[in-house]
């Protein structure tokens, strides 16, 4: 094997052939120092029979992916895909599946309520219909994404929601809103647990993973949830309360 010709100034000059190259030529061949030639050292390794130019950065497949690292599982149980996917994000990302499924479970609650006959907001229960089918799919997605990282989707159980929401001095519309404002604030912390839990582990995708998919959309829901907030309060529960949910009817944003 050749090693890469470098120009002779001084000893440094020659410590720009990395340490690591060296080494991983000399343990395998013998190396000769050839002399000056047009003010340039030549060193050269000899042996096994090949010569192959040392260019800084040494790549050699077939002897690197016999490192434990890249060795296919045989074990049936085990998963072909996984690599560099720690524990704690896999445990992480299945508690954020769980808290996606128990958001969508209370907006579906939240729905029903609003779709009742002597309660007939219908704005509402198609704005709250809409915010559970997003947190539902946002848990698809979550266990899509395990599954693509080799992980294990575990569900856990989901806790029963409230089915009432009167409240005598906000009105039920108002306190189902802060209701949600709140409920959002609180998955937004979760993410961010989750992407610290995947920075600690060293995990690149997984933070690359939940901040495309996720931690941008949450911000915004949180603006448009206040919004609402402050308008509701503003036009309290007369006759205001439902030109808002004719609002909410006609639009098509969610949380």
């Amino acid at each position: 094997m050749a090693l890469k010709s470098v120009p002779f100034s001084s000893p440094a000059t020659i410590s720009r052939v990395s340490c690591g190259e060296l080494m991983a030529v000399m343990s395998k061949s013998r190396v000769e120092m050839r002399g000056r030639r047009g003010g340039v050292v030549v060193v050269k390794a000899v042996g096994e029979g090949v010569t192959v130019p040392l260019t800084g950065v040494v790549f050699q497949p077939f002897e690197e992916v016999k490192s434990e690292a890249y060795v296919v599982p045989v074990e049936k149980k085990a998963s072909l895909a996984r690599m560099r996917y720690a524990a704690e994000v896999e445990d992480a990302v299945n508690e954020q599946i769980n808290v996606e499924y128990n958001v969508s479970y209370l907006y579906h609650a939240l729905y029903a309520y609003f779709d009742r006959d002597n309660i007939a907001l219908k704005g509402f229960a198609k704005f709250f219909k809409e915010s559970s089918d997003e947190e539902r799919e946002h848990a698809e997605k979550l266990m899509k994404y395990q599954n693509t990282r080799g992980g294990r989707v575990k569900l856990y159980s989901i806790v029963a929601p409230l089915s009432e929401f009167e409240h005598p001095e906000k009105g039920d519309a108002l306190h189902a809103m802060e209701l949600a404002l709140s409920l959002e604030k609180l998955v937004n912390e979760k993410l961010l647990k989750l992407h610290n839990v995947a920075g600690e582990a060293n995990d690149p995708q997984s933070q690359d993973f939940i901040e495309s998919e996720f931690l941008a959309e949450q911000v915004e829901a949180i603006k448009m949830i206040s919004d609402y907030v402050t308008q509701l309060r503003m036009v309290g529960k007369g006759h205001g309360l439902w030109h808002f949910d004719q609002q909410l009817l006609h639009e098509g944003a969610a949380a």
